[in-house]
């Protein structure tokens, strides 16, 4: 299919109450307001489309730049790509989700996390924070950089409370992260996370609340499932 066939799909897709909820949550226009589940079936009959998902997260729609995330091949995006699309990202929706989640299955995903973590701008830096979440979750530990993960821990502890809003946010998904899928750092990241105690950020009047730490890491180390893999950092 042509990229101008599935907007068009999406577009049909569009759902007025749904558009209303992502506007509030900081999602841009142009946006139709698809439900995920609608576009997961789409993405099901397509599967993993290189081209294809380059050229919906031009058309710089929200649900077709967030629709090009599911069906990207992860392994074949560049670093170029890569860059191109966090540039872009028009909302922490995209910023994110979309885009950690393809970088984290990318090459290039873990050396451009620690550039994007450095950008003065709040959506590549948050971006950076969710793409070294993401990479945690679905790659084996044998494959990360520990040392530098403890580096990291300390890097947020040291300075969480005095970034930006989205930064703060996706900083404190790190230590979670971090505590939920790394099995010999998860202790370090629950002592990380009390000592930070609770962040708060603004929520932009919505009801999102941003999770507190400590009682995440305990609920998942309580139920014995610390270290356990996902198959997909997308969702």
């Amino acid at each position: 299919m042509t990229a101008k066939a599935i907007v068009e799909e999406l577009k049909g897709l569009g759902d007025e109450k749904y558009k209303s909820t992502l506007l509030k949550h900081g999602v841009k226009e142009p946006c139709f307001g698809v439900k995920i589940e609608d576009m997961k079936k789409i993405g099901k009959r397509i599967k993993a489309d290189y081209q294809l998902a380059l050229e919906l997260y031009d058309t710089g729609i929200s649900d077709a730049m967030y629709f090009a995330g599911l069906i990207a091949d992860d392994a074949a995006m560049t670093a170029a790509d890569l860059k191109r699309w966090v540039k872009k990202a028009s909302s922490p929706l995209i910023s994110e989700y979309t885009v950690p989640w393809v970088a984290a299955g990318s090459p290039a995903g873990w050396n451009l996390a620690n550039e994007w973590i450095d950008s003065k701008q709040e959506s590549i830096a948050s971006a950076g924070w969710s793409t070294f979440s993401s990479i945690v979750a679905i790659k084996d530990d044998k494959q990360l950089d520990l040392a530098e993960l403890k580096t990291l821990l300390q890097r947020v502890q040291k300075s969480i409370q005095t970034q930006p809003n989205r930064v703060c946010y996706c900083m404190n998904g790190f230590v979670i992260a971090v505590g939920t899928y790394v099995k010999s750092l998860s202790n370090l990241a629950l002592e990380t996370a009390e000592r930070i105690g609770p962040v708060v950020v603004d929520a932009n009047g919505t009801a999102c609340k941003i999770p507190f730490a400590p009682d995440r890491i305990k609920k998942v180390q309580a139920s014995e499932s610390v270290g356990k893999k996902r198959k997909s950092a997308k969702c």
